[in-house]
């Protein structure tokens, strides 16, 4: 199952890249794939349906009037719903931890409606089923064939085991062709690295997880690096509540758990949320949708405090920390506030009901609240304005959950710190909540591998961004990333579908260029592009002078990261410093941290943060940044300090 985060990512899509989930270089690199192990192979050449049966009252039989390759396949028809269609059972075949890659071939039949095929999985113990979405909602038509494929690790036990395949809204009759059920035998984990957990010591750093990463190498890997876990699906609504006051905590127990036997923190994730909510949660008495009357406004919060007290008294203790609303922010309405169903019925009480009930339930947890995009200012403002309103009203607020669902372009470090330093006054906490940094810019790009410079711009994203979380450990005490490796990121599938790379372990868990800009940058290993260095000085005047190192620390087509070390060699401590340089072959600076650049035509001028402007006699001061060139990349061959030449 997918981690699903709770936000939609559209002034992030708009701004820049997301990081994407995919085979990532590593330092040290990692072994090849070894080669994929067939479990099953559905070709349906010989005439049969190859032990698949239908759901329902669909009927299955094998088909040559198309096919995608060879001259057979399976026909799928006498469908009277969605959901009836083709199966396969698997019990028996997968193994408990194994990841598998489920592929598959479907075509519409001719005169069948355009529609949307999904495959999943169906999992029952004693008697309980569980449906776990393997690939999302994907376009076909009756004119040609269309790829599912995703991945799928058993993670619990069970007596019943299938894998499906359905349509989303119309019964009409398909085809199935060149299925296959593969595993790539797991590599081991690497022992011999720092765990992040040990290196990152300021505030705990977590993942979201779903079952399958706490079994197998996943557990191994998880328990290695991470102090914390969130829970990514398994605590909302629709999982613990699907219908009325029927509770169910069959997915999330076996997590908590596990992060109990293994010393974790555990952050609840989520009590309300305006997606993953079940339809009767907001039907009146009747059965009907729920419009904005009194009656229906007490029902609602009953039922949210219902659900409040039934979740949160179950944990208990085992959670710390509760996400109590979700996403309630819409920066685009004049009042900022999320048009949900919520919103419509209740207004703000269902935010000052969840709190309220929450702290009653759990006195000892850590209430937040939490959105995405809110280093976008006029979101970060209406969050800020909310948060201080509920809080002057006396509601229980005690953080403010950024989630940082970004790209390997956006945002600039001075736009997050700009985020955190927003909710200082308020003196709440701050948690990071789910990172995660994809390798893409826009939607329409898709690579067939991530190129070596996304991930290594990827890796500096990690590093300056954890470098600021680091000076802000007074004021954050979580950061969590949203999910464990590669092999499983909701970015996969959202905003659409291509394979992404955006955590810090690539689908085989080997340590990526991210991992070391977490736990030890200095590892990170540029490409060996063009590169250039400079270095100037001016003698220890005695009204001052100063020494610059200037370092091409990784280059690739069109673009470089550079690096510079001002140090101080005057009698007096600089208060403020502004170094300048020129460019002789059209350098552009795009991007800075740790001090502020601007450049008109080959002039660059990078001037202190507001952290570091005081250097001591002797003293050193670094800031790096991002920039494009073409053709050549000479190095500036003379530097001026605050005017003053160091050369």
């Amino acid at each position: 199952m997918r981690l699903t985060p709770t936000r939609a990512v559209l002034a992030l899509l708009t701004a820049a890249a997301l990081t994407a989930p995919a085979l990532i270089a590593a330092a040290p690199v990692a072994a090849a794939d070894p080669t994929p192990v067939a479990v099953v192979t559905s070709e349906f050449e010989d005439g049969t349906a190859q032990d698949w049966t239908a759901r329902g009252a669909a009927v299955v039989a094998p088909s040559d009037a198309v096919a995608h390759g060879g001259t057979g396949s399976l026909a799928v028809t006498a469908r009277a719903a969605t959901w009836q269609g083709p199966m396969l059972d698997v019990l028996g075949r997968f193994t408990l931890g194994t990841q598998y890659t489920i592929s598959a071939w479907v075509r519409l039949a001719d005169g069948a409606a355009a529609d949307s095929a999904r495959l999943s999985v169906e999992r029952r113990s004693a008697g309980v089923a569980a449906y776990d979405q393997v690939v999302g909602n994907t376009a076909v038509t009756a004119g040609g064939w269309v790829n599912l494929t995703g991945r799928y690790t058993l993670a619990t036990e069970v007596d019943f085991l299938s894998v499906y395949v359905e349509t989303a809204n119309t019964t009409g009759s398909f085809f199935l062709d060149d299925v296959s059920i593969s595993y790539v035998p797991a590599q081991p984990i690497q022992t011999d690295i720092p765990s992040v957990r040990d290196v990152v010591t300021e505030f705990p750093v977590g993942a979201a997880i779903t079952a399958a990463e706490t079994v197998g190498v996943h557990g191994q890997l998880l328990a290695k690096h991470f102090a914390s876990v969130t829970p990514g699906n398994a605590l909302k609504w629709d999982a613990t509540e699907p219908s009325e006051n029927t509770f169910r905590y069959t997915e999330a127990d076996p997590l908590i758990a596990y992060a109990k036997a293994h010393g974790m923190a555990v952050r609840g994730h989520t009590l309300v949320w305006h997606n993953q909510t079940p339809a009767w949660v907001f039907t009146d008495e009747a059965g009907a949708p729920m419009t904005a009357t009194a009656a229906n406004k007490e029902l609602l919060l009953a039922r949210l405090t219902n659900h409040i007290r039934n979740v949160a008294a179950h944990y208990g203790t085992d959670i710390a920390v509760w996400d109590v609303v979700n996403e309630v922010i819409d920066e685009s309405q004049a009042d900022g506030l999320r048009r949900s169903q919520w919103y419509a019925i209740t207004g703000l009480d269902y935010i000052r009901t969840a709190f309220t009930v929450a702290r009653e339930v759990a006195p000892h947890a850590k209430l937040f609240i939490n959105d995405y995009n809110t280093n976008v200012p006029a979101k970060r403002d209406a969050l800020f304005n909310l948060v201080s309103k509920l809080r002057a009203e006396g509601v229980p607020i005690d953080g403010v959950g950024h989630q940082m669902h970004v790209n390997v372009d956006w945002p600039t470090v001075a736009e997050t710190e700009a985020m955190l330093q927003k909710f200082v006054p308020l003196g709440l906490e701050q948690q990071i909540t789910e990172m995660d940094v994809s390798i893409y810019r826009n939607n329409s790009e898709t690579f067939p591998a991530p190129p070596a410079d996304r991930l290594l711009q990827q890796a500096y994203v990690y590093r300056d961004m954890f470098a600021l979380f680091r000076e802000y450990a007074g004021e954050i005490t979580s950061v969590t990333l949203w999910g464990l490796a590669d092999d499983n990121t909701w970015l996969d599938t959202f905003p659409v579908t291509r394979k992404d790379a955006p955590l810090l372990f690539d689908t085989t868990l080997q340590a990526k260029q991210a991992y070391w800009g977490v736990v030890d940058p200095s590892r990170i290993s540029p490409s060996s592009s063009p590169s250039a260095s400079a270095s100037a000085s001016a003698s220890p005047a005695p009204g001052g002078g100063c020494a610059v190192s200037y370092r091409v620390t990784g280059s690739w087509p069109g673009g470089f990261q550079g690096d510079v070390t001002l140090t101080n060699l005057g009698r007096a401590a600089l208060t403020g410093w502004s170094l300048s340089w020129s460019y002789a072959d059209g350098q552009r600076i795009t991007q800075a941290w740790n001090g502020t650049a601007a450049q008109t035509g080959a002039a660059v001028t990078v001037t202190n943060a507001s952290w570091n402007g005081t250097v001591a006699p002797g003293g050193t001061v670094s800031f790096g940044f991002l920039a494009s060139w073409t053709g050549a990349n000479r190095a500036p061959t003379a530097f001026a300090l605050n005017g003053v030449s160091c050369t």
